[in-house]
């Protein structure tokens, strides 16, 4: 995982080193985006991905052109954009997209939300699970922090109860 605060810490020469790894998924700042060339997958919110893109995402349309102009620009095998409310698209490099809803939840605190969908993430593409299975997992422990004061953690039970009952809120 390379998660990147803009804060100097993040150099090519990094990532280069992170690319020996099977899976390497970054969560880039928009103004270095660059720097992630070839990694497996970035994970942006949309708001990171139409500045990086240098699309104003408005709508269904733009939202795909975003996730198809971060392939492209970074040669990586997925694009995963948290989208808050609206859920999550995955762009794959193959063409596909797979977008997933928002499980219904009474939301409390969106800190370390998003740190939280790429550690998921990462943890079930490095198993082998398929890039759309591993995006609902990442759903469902987004889900999980974000009714928790605070930045938090989703427990492996937390995560299970919300696939199996998804639209059971604890608020």
């Amino acid at each position: 995982v390379l998660s990147d605060y803009a804060k100097g810490l993040v150099h090519r020469d990094v990532v280069e080193a992170a690319l020996a790894a099977p899976v390497v998924v970054a969560d880039p700042k928009p103004q270095n985006v660059a720097l992630f060339a070839g990694v497996t997958c970035i994970g942006p919110n949309v708001g990171e991905a139409a500045r990086a893109s240098g699309i104003a995402i408005v709508d269904d349309a733009s939202l795909d052109a975003a996730g198809r102009a971060l392939l492209h620009l970074l040669d990586c095998r997925w694009v995963l954009i948290t989208r808050g409310e609206h859920g999550m698209s995955l762009f794959g490099a193959d063409g596909e997209r797979f977008d997933v809803p928002a499980v219904a939840r009474t939301v409390y605190d969106v800190s370390g939300a998003g740190d939280t969908v790429v550690a998921v993430l990462t943890l079930a593409l490095a198993a082998r699970i398929p890039a759309e299975t591993a995006t609902q997992l990442a759903n469902f422990a987004a889900a999980a922090v974000v009714e928790k004061l605070g930045t938090a953690t989703a427990t492996a039970d937390e995560i299970v109860a919300l696939m199996e009952h998804p639209s059971s809120g604890s608020g």
